[in-house]
């Protein structure tokens, strides 16, 4: 008999980039295992740009503190996804993501609970970033993430977060030096290309574009083309493409569930509050919403609605930074606080403009 498992997320206010100590303190009380983490997201309060060390700050003080409770090769096994930028009201915070054995069977539920899968790649080449290498891996990752959560059909997938990495000054050298340049130099665009290939990547997985339909040219320009269930967040701390797959399955069980919608602009809602129709839940405040996670990205066109913006247009902020903290606040609107994962650079995630929704829900 196939044991079931039990997913188990928790939300916990971080006050600095290495403030691990709400988790050691969890951990210490029991609230979680730390051998049955899967993955570890955070919003660290750095610019989200190529330089934003927040982030490896943020996965060397989870790692070590890891140690302290997991052998060395175990602790490698967790994801660790760590999202730069808290604009506007945003607030940093992480959430640990579990699989225990459930408590208790499902009974007569006939719905599905929710369900974690996690894969990490092998390390990339600084050439193969953005380009069809990339997209391959990513795939096929999503793919191994999916079985291992025991998630059957894609349309039982949700939320998908892919960390990939970039290309650093550095790196571009060391890839023209073996003759290989990489597709790019640029590593503001290397970013976006690497979002770009993981989403594709992702999109493919899910079916949700046709493998014909994807080429290097297309990626980073043909936005047509995208993900409804795409988050990837490019950093310089990591050269592989760890990957956590979010859906529903019903060798999982417990309280736990999960739903996704897309916004078509960043000031669509109508997609969110059908999602927080369709849970029952209340909007601004109901405490039934374990974590909200979102993708913003400034439409390409320089217009919202036939409004012109300038998120483009500005030469000091990132055009990512101004629909992080942009979307952060409509969103925060519909959650009643700003504690949610709101991640920038949406290329491929959802329409252009747009992107992916999902909220993690408790049911009674």
């Amino acid at each position: 008999m196939t044991t079931l498992r039990e997913a188990r997320v928790t939300r916990l206010s971080m006050a600095a980039p290495d403030d691990v100590a709400p988790i050691e303190a969890a951990i210490a009380a029991g609230t979680i295992d730390p051998a049955a983490i899967r993955a570890v997201f955070g919003k660290t309060e750095g610019n989200g740009c190529v330089n934003d060390f927040t982030r490896a700050f943020a996965v060397r003080a989870l790692r070590d503190m890891l140690k302290g409770h997991l052998a060395a090769d175990a602790v490698e096994r967790v994801a660790l996804v760590m999202s730069g930028g808290t604009e506007g009201a945003l607030a940093p915070h992480w959430l640990v993501f579990e699989a225990l054995d459930a408590a208790t069977p499902p009974g007569d539920r006939a719905d599905k609970a929710l369900a974690i899968g996690v894969h990490v790649t092998p390390p990339m080449a600084p050439e193969e970033i953005g380009r069809m290498a990339q997209v391959e891996a990513v795939a096929a990752g999503v793919r191994t993430a999916m079985a291992n959560a025991g998630i059957v059909s894609p349309d039982d997938v949700h939320f998908v977060q892919v960390k990939c990495p970039l290309v650093t000054a550095e790196r571009a050298a060391y890839a023209a030096r073996r003759g290989t340049p990489p597709r790019t130099a640029d590593t503001l665009k290397s970013m976006g290309l690497s979002r770009g290939a993981s989403s594709l990547g992702i999109a493919l997985a899910l079916g949700e574009v046709a493998e014909g339909d994807v080429s290097e040219a297309a990626i980073g320009a043909d936005f047509g083309l995208f993900s409804r269930r795409a988050s990837a967040s490019s950093g310089v701390e990591l050269m592989s493409n760890e990957i956590v797959v979010l859906g529903r399955s019903a060798g999982w069980s417990g309280p736990l569930t999960i739903d996704s919608a897309v916004m078509a602009d960043a000031v669509d809602l109508s997609g969110v509050l059908g999602l927080f129709a369709r849970q029952g839940l209340t909007v601004g405040g109901d405490r039934r919403v374990v974590a909200l996670l979102a993708k913003a990205e400034a439409s390409s066109t320089g217009r919202l609605r036939g409004f012109r913006h300038t998120m483009l247009d500005d030469s000091d902020i990132a055009a990512t930074r101004h629909a992080r903290g942009f979307v952060g606040g409509v969103l925060a609107g519909v959650v009643g606080h700003a504690e949610i994962y709101v991640s920038g650079g949406a290329e491929h995630q959802g329409p252009d403009g747009g992107g992916p929704v999902a909220v993690i829900v408790r049911r009674d």
